[in-house]
């Protein structure tokens, strides 16, 4: 299969945490680490775009040896940790009260999930919690501004400026790169904008059907799988 376009090459890669480099229960692919290092090596930049928080991000980042920013909470907070300081684009206040005040109105949790104790500009309840309710309830109340996002792992309710293609528009900005010029891998609902904004994109094998729909290239291999022939025709083409 041709996994990136005839005479194209990525000047940086966005890559998606959860479901993509990890599988369902959360562990990481370590092929596709392997991989990802592989491109790091070859001069081309990985920028880790994630739901999860700057900690969590932070030391996988470090771990896998990236080099590129990281984009967290959906495109909420974008950092490197040569920057002075992260770029925080919404007080995640205002969500966390949607889900204190949701809860005495309909059955969920309103503490949500752990890494709600380190989030920065969005909540996020748990991902098996009544979608169609939570959605009502935000739609009728005077939070209905806010964004509801589900994807594998949780129910996220952020400021509808926040998504990760805005996130990455603000990590591209300081690399210097244009977003036509940048591979997105990915597997939720919340990597549509990302798809959207750059050049090329790859859906892991088991994705949403919302992803699949606007991505370029649909990998044949689940999650992690992706990664290896992947690599192998960016470094080919290289």
């Amino acid at each position: 299969m041709q996994w990136i376009p005839s005479g194209w090459m990525p000047k940086a890669i966005a890559v998606d945490i959860d479901g993509t480099i990890t599988d369902y229960n959360k562990k990481l692919h370590l092929d596709a680490i392997q991989s990802l290092r592989r491109l790091e090596e070859a001069g081309i930049p990985i920028i880790l775009a994630t739901g999860n928080v700057r900690a969590i991000t932070y030391g996988l980042w470090r771990f896998i040896g990236a080099s590129g920013p990281m984009v967290c909470e959906n495109g909420g907070v974008v950092w490197h940790p040569d920057w002075n300081g992260p770029i925080v684009r919404a007080d995640g206040e205002r969500a966390r009260e949607c889900a204190t005040k949701m809860a005495q109105d309909i059955e969920i949790d309103p503490k949500g999930i752990t890494t709600n104790a380190w989030r920065e500009s969005e909540w996020c309840l748990f991902a098996d919690e009544d979608l169609d309710a939570v959605n009502n309830w935000v739609s009728n109340s005077i939070y209905s501004d806010l964004s509801v996002v589900r994807t594998g792992f949780a129910i996220h309710l952020m400021e509808p400026h926040l998504s990760k293609g805005e996130g990455l528009k603000v990590a591209l900005e300081k690399m210097g790169l244009s977003p036509e010029d940048v591979l997105a891998v990915g597997d939720a609902p919340n990597d549509i904008p990302m798809f959207q904004l750059v050049g090329h994109s790859v859906a892991v094998g088991g994705c949403f059907d919302s992803l699949a729909a606007v991505a370029k290239v649909i990998s044949p291999h689940p999650h992690g799988d992706t990664f290896a022939p992947l690599v192998d025709a960016i470094l080919k083409a290289n």
